[in-house]
């Protein structure tokens, strides 16, 4: 007998119970949509018909409460809740600081073992893009950790394991970019001779960043909850090729 249930993603579901799920987003999927209008041509992490206000889907399975989000770009854990109530909660817990969020990244030169970054952001949105750029000699108001877990010396790129303490708007492509350690396939803000050699050399085709984890206490239970997205078969294969281990 088959499986008629509506579906509530099509992404791979990574935890579900009945006050929240969280999914392994792919890269070049939306986490929501721009508009309330559903286009089929740019599929969102959820089903349905996204209220932008509200940040719910209203799906065939039922509503979906969006969380945060993911630049189209990136792939990893992306969370969302399944009532209103949980919805609060979740989002109550990303303002005061209590998700922790890592990410992989790969990116261009050699970096320090461990660091900490701090800049200001601001971000702008002419003709219906979205850009953000770090001002010098501004109060921080972004933040990331990172550790260095391998390097390759032939190809000059260095993969980092970032805890993000902030969130915000493109934060981790634009304050490696203005290191001079842009992400490998960044096509905004990154080096774009290099994405060509990546391309023809490891068939690298996408932002090579990935959130892995998200940890946070359950917003029912209380009890501490450390869900993980495996890499995708793109990225593991680039990592593989390069010979770096996680």
């Amino acid at each position: 007998m088959s499986d008629t249930a509506p579906l509530i993603t099509q992404c791979p579901i990574l935890h579900r119970d009945r006050f929240i799920v969280l999914v392994n987003k792919p890269a070049g999927v939306l986490s929501h949509p721009n508009s309330a209008r559903i286009d089929p041509k740019n599929r969102a992490a959820f089903e349905g018909r996204y209220d932008l206000d509200r940040k719910c889907f209203d799906g065939p399975a039922g509503k979906v409460w969006l969380i945060h989000r993911l630049d189209q770009d990136t792939s990893g854990v992306l969370l969302a809740a399944l009532d209103e109530q949980t919805a609060e909660k979740c989002r109550a817990l990303f303002e005061a600081d209590a998700v922790r969020k890592h990410y992989l990244a790969l990116v261009r030169g050699t970096l320090p073992p461990k660091d900490i970054w701090l800049d200001h952001l601001t971000t702008t949105r002419v003709a219906g893009r979205v850009r953000t750029t770090a001002l010098k000699g501004r109060p921080p108001n972004a933040e990331l950790r990172y550790a260095v877990k391998g390097h390759h010396a032939g190809q000059r790129l260095t993969l980092m394991d970032i805890e993000l303490i902030t969130g915000r708007t493109h934060q981790i492509r634009v304050q490696a970019s203005s290191r001079q350690h842009p992400l490998a396939g960044d096509d905004v803000y990154g080096d774009f001779d290099m994405n060509r050699r990546l391309r023809q050399q490891l068939g690298i085709k996408r932002l090579c960043l990935h959130a892995r984890q998200l940890e946070f206490k359950h917003p029912a239970s209380g009890n501490r909850l450390c869900i993980e997205a495996p890499l995708p078969e793109d990225l593991a294969g680039v990592l593989e090729a390069l010979e770096m281990r996680l």
